[in-house]
């Protein structure tokens, strides 16, 4: 529905474009290709192939965590708890490829990768699905709920390594737990594989939200949670998968580091989520739900993540670059806020009075509950 809505937004009546909303809806792109100009000028070595390939690397941590935050913020909820979900399933990595000491036979596991990697990405998932149990079943607000979560991985990860970090995760032959380095550092026609599976997530994230009846349901909960109800929407079980995929993503991230580092610590993640939720934000998503896109994120993230580098690369400090990334932010939801009060003036201008605005609003709740059930 919201989709559909956007697709005509460009022209004002008469068939003229409206260059406002022109600028309003593709701020995050202008954003995106400004910062690129901005700082090609100020360094040669900004657009080099080899500085493209690793500011891209590091957007996809930020892009992939942005990503299931983008479809938690679609039902109009928040998740605080993915940087400690990235530490946790990081840390988890690490133990297991350490070894497991089962002391009833004596003995020392070392399971192999790809088992380290399913109950790492399990672990997230049984994150997202304690906050989305919280968010459905006991009815706590989203941001309590995953603030308490968030505490708790941080906490689960502290006592699973000691306070520690977990150091050379490459693993060794004679065990068979190598592999695991490919996850951050290997390559794919030149490409890192963390940038794969970005893409990869992205791909996914997309089909699901415009090709299936998760993603309709998804976008109604966010804009009319009542209609969606009412038109026999499963919004409980919509909303803990949201929460669920949120977890996986995040645990995703804490495997992709943790590899690239070949070492894992609790502390890892840090602040994460505040950059994931900023760049579901610059995107064009709206905090109340109901409104995003899989490019809007992508390119929120990449603006987050080539501001970033390019400060670095022309020698601004740390304590600036925070300043100037806080600003971005700030005015991204100013400008969001602008262009949603422009619509509701625009749109009730167009209405002859409260009449029929009354009149119209039951037929509103009509069109929202049939766009729900995908009629």
């Amino acid at each position: 529905m919201s989709a559909q809505a956007g697709a005509g937004r460009f022209r004002a009546r008469g068939g003229k474009i409206d260059w406002n909303t022109v600028f309003l809806e593709g701020r995050a792109l202008i954003a995106f290709v400004l910062i690129i100009v901005i700082f090609a000028s100020l360094s040669d070595h900004y657009l080099t192939t080899t500085n493209l390939i690793s500011m891209t690397r590091h957007v996809a941590f930020n892009a992939v965590l942005a990503l299931g935050m983008l479809l938690v913020i679609l039902h109009g909820g928040i998740d605080l708890s993915v940087g400690s979900t990235v530490g946790l399933s990081g840390v988890v990595a690490g133990s297991l490829l350490q070894g497991l000491d089962l002391s009833l036979l004596d003995i020392v596991a070392y399971p192999a990768v790809w088992v380290v990697v399913v109950v790492s990405v399990a672990v997230g998932a049984l994150a997202g699905y304690v906050n989305g149990v919280m968010v459905t079943r006991f009815r706590v607000a989203p941001f309590v709920a995953t603030l308490g979560m968030m505490y708790m991985a941080r906490g689960a990860a502290l006592l699973i390594a000691d306070g520690r970090t977990f150091p050379q995760l490459q693993g060794e032959p004679e065990l068979g737990n190598t592999g695991f380095s490919v996850i951050g550092n290997g390559r794919l026609l030149g490409i890192p594989m963390g940038v794969w599976i970005m893409i990869g997530v992205a791909v996914v994230v997309a089909i699901l939200l415009t090709r299936t009846p998760f993603g309709r349901w998804l976008y109604s909960i966010g804009g009319n949670q009542r209609a969606a109800e009412l038109s026999g929407v499963p919004v409980n079980r919509v909303v803990r998968s949201v929460y669920v995929i949120s977890g996986m993503c995040a645990a995703l991230v804490g495997l992709i580091l943790a590899s690239e580092l070949t070492a894992a610590t609790p502390q890892t993640g840090q602040m994460y989520e505040l950059n994931a939720i900023a760049a579901v934000v610059i995107g064009g998503a709206a905090l109340s739900g109901g409104r995003g896109t899989v490019r809007g994120t992508l390119i929120g993230a990449f603006v987050i993540g080539f501001l970033t580098d390019g400060l670095v690369i022309v020698g601004v400090s740390e304590f600036w670059q925070m300043v100037i990334t806080g600003a971005v932010i700030v005015a991204a939801v100013a400008l969001d806020q602008f262009q949603q009060r422009l619509n509701r003036t625009r749109s009730g201008s167009g209405r002859s009075g409260p009449g029929e605005a009354a009149a119209k609003q039951p037929a509103d709740d009509k069109a929202a509950a049939s766009a729900a059930s995908g009629v």
